[in-house]
This record gives structure tokens, sequence and C-alpha cells, in this order.
């Protein structure tokens, strides 16, 4: 009955099919006559205007008593998330970039970073590190720039210089030093400051000694 009220034959469409959004393709409507796009979850839906079955979606009429009217929704009721227009069911795994990967879970999902988020202090070998983009890689990666002939000729500035690449005050900072590697004899400490000539985040070192080392026993003979 119903398909003999709302479906007329013979069929008459629009000459151009309509331009769906993301993650909703052309499909037949509820008459089989016209192309129009599927609804996506949570989106209105009827008789002619059909959900994406390809997603297992169906048409729920159970909010329909309610005055909302009939929306998209899983067949078997289960949760899922929709991100960037496709839906995912509950519990799966999946990536929306080489990034990052996501799991869908009770209508929400959480992601966790695919990268590395790696912070690489300057050292001497490599004083000015910088991450980049690499064509054809997914991570970006740390490079390591050689100094620029303004940093050398300040580097042999006078200690008490002041640089000229500083035009801000710099806020020191710093960690605590680290205790030392030897429990007896020479070790050294460590920190992670800010209190050098470019005021940049760099692992210092200090020699440290917090008792000699007692004299080896003599060995026994043979």
């Amino acid at each position: 009955q119903v398909c003999a009220q709302l479906c007329r034959r013979p069929c008459y469409c629009p000459w151009v099919p309509p331009r769906c959004p993301r993650g909703s393709p052309l499909v037949l409507d509820g008459c089989g006559c016209c192309k129009i796009c599927a609804r996506r979850l949570g989106e209105p839906c009827d008789f002619l205007h059909v959900c994406d079955q390809s997603q297992g979606l169906v048409c729920d009429y159970s909010s329909a008593s309610a005055g909302t009217g009939a929306t998209c929704n899983f067949e078997d009721d289960e949760e899922g998330c929709e991100v960037n227009g496709r839906v995912y069911r509950d519990g799966e795994v999946f990536q929306p970039s080489c990034k990052i990967q996501c799991q869908c879970l009770a209508g929400g999902f959480n992601c966790i970073p695919l990268c590395q988020e790696d912070v690489r202090l300057p050292t001497p070998d490599c004083p000015y590190p910088r991450r980049v983009e690499i064509p054809g890689k997914c991570c970006p990666e740390w490079i390591c720039e050689a100094q620029d002939q303004h940093l050398l000729r300040d580097a042999r500035a006078a200690p008490g210089a002041v640089s000229p690449l500083l035009r801000f005050p710099c806020q020191e900072w710093g960690t605590e030093w680290s205790a030392c590697s030897a429990t007896c004899g020479v070790g050294f400490a460590t920190r992670v400051s800010t209190q050098n000539r470019y005021c940049r985040l760099e692992t210092q070192r200090r020699l440290c000694l917090l008792s000699p080392c007692p004299a080896l026993p003599a060995a026994f003979p043979a």
C-alpha cells in the first residue's frame, strides 16, 4: 500500500544525479526508481530516503512515536561512530591518517599517535635540531642544521657579550642537577637548562666526587 501511494509509474527522475557528501553513496530510493544520497548514521529517513545499507544501517522508527521522526541506526542497535563521513562499528580499529590509530568505543572514539613525540635537545654534534616532514614518510624526523656564520661569529664573542639573536629577555629555566653517576670516585651529574648564550634548552654536565674509592685489596699470589 505504501509503495502504491508514494511510487509513481513510470519513474521520473532529474537528469543529473545529486552530488552526495563524503561518505554518502548514491543508491536507489525506496521505490527503486531514482538515485539519491544514502542517509548516514543519525540522519532522518523514511520509505523513500533510505539509509546506507553498506554500513549496516536501517531506518529506525522506534523514536518516531516520540515525534522526532525516524533516523538511520544500526540494525542490531549496536553503537557506532562516524568519522570523516564513514561509519565504524563499536570496537572497530581504524586509522584516519597514517599518524594516528583510533578505536570506536560506545559511540565515541579514542586515538593514539603512531609517530613518536620525542624531544631532541641540542648537543655539541647537533646544536640546532629541527623536526621536518620527509617526502614519502609519514612521521616527521629530526635533522641537524649547520650553524650560520653569524652564530659562529657570535660564539667567538667575549663571554659577557649579549647575543644579537636574543631580541627578547631570556627566561631562565632548568632542572635540578641529577645524582652523581658514580658512588665513589669521579663521576658526572647532568641537568637540562636554558642558561647559555642562545637561551636554548641543552643538556649540561659537570664533574662530581662523592667520596674517594677504597683501595683495591692486594691480589693473592697464584
